[in-house]
């Protein structure tokens, strides 16, 4: 064998080599793109409105979803309150970025729907600009079936999260309970207050106990407030008003 074809073959090998390690580097280099190129980072949406927010997020290829409306003091109607993935967040296109927006401040007033029929309390309830939330049954010889017992929140109220109301409605006695509205036991002794709520069928916590503030008795026109009974309940979790269940866990504080 030649020197010369030793040569001419070497060229050959080295060309075929660097041949093959640029057709790598392309391959790798293309693919960093085509993975890195569908990546996006999540702007920062909150604070502008649902349309701006929608046009932004759809130029960058992700898609917007409204999950919750929520009433805020602090952000004006139509805009973004919050938003998941926080933003900095990198993710892959078509990817679904969900935000709340903000309803602005609370203005309407929360309707008494309390003993009217529940088709008539979810009518005044959209009415007043406002949804029906949970509604929950229970067994009632009181009412008719189908009038609502209770809501939350109650009639009147200011500063709710959500234009939505839950209530609980009236079932026959053969229907089996699928949730309560917490009762307000403030005052309550701690022993009637648990043996209701047992026979609820609800849990209860082992109750804590707290010093309760005793005012001194002054010469002064003012009337003097009634006092707290050693063993009545000061404090509820959940608060009155509130959807409990057989799987809800009630705590009570009492006085000492």
């Amino acid at each position: 064998m030649s020197r010369s074809f030793l040569i001419r073959f070497f060229r050959m090998a080295s060309v075929v080599m660097l041949l093959v390690a640029a057709a790598l580097l392309s391959a790798i280099t293309t693919m960093h793109f085509a993975i890195h190129g569908a990546e996006v980072k999540i702007p920062v949406l909150k604070g502008m409105t649902v349309a701006e927010a929608r046009s932004q997020a759809a130029g960058m290829g992700l898609n917007l979803d409204v999950d919750n409306r929520y009433y805020s003091a602090d952000v004006a109607a139509g805009h973004i309150l919050s938003q998941s993935p926080s933003p900095g967040t990198v993710v892959r296109r078509e990817w679904h970025v969900r935000v709340a927006e903000s309803l602005g401040p609370q203005k309407v007033d929360v309707p008494d729907t309390v003993g009217s029929e529940a088709r008539v309390a979810a009518l005044r309830l959209r009415r007043a600009g406002l949804e029906v939330g949970v509604t929950a049954k229970l067994s009632y010889n009181g009412a008719e079936d189908g009038t609502v017992l209770a809501q939350d929140p109650p009639a009147h109220s200011q500063g709710i999260a959500q234009p939505s109301v839950n209530i609980l409605v009236a079932s026959p006695d053969t229907a089996i309970p699928d949730g309560y509205v917490m009762p307000d036991l403030t005052g309550v002794p701690i022993i009637t207050a648990q043996e209701m709520l047992s026979r609820m069928g609800l849990k209860v916590d082992t109750p804590s106990y707290a010093d309760v503030f005793v005012p001194t008795v002054s010469a002064g026109t003012e009337e003097p407030k009634p006092l707290i009974a050693p063993g009545a309940v000061i404090a509820q979790q959940p608060m009155a008003g509130a959807r409990v269940d057989q799987s809800t866990m009630i705590r009570l504080t009492a006085a000492k």
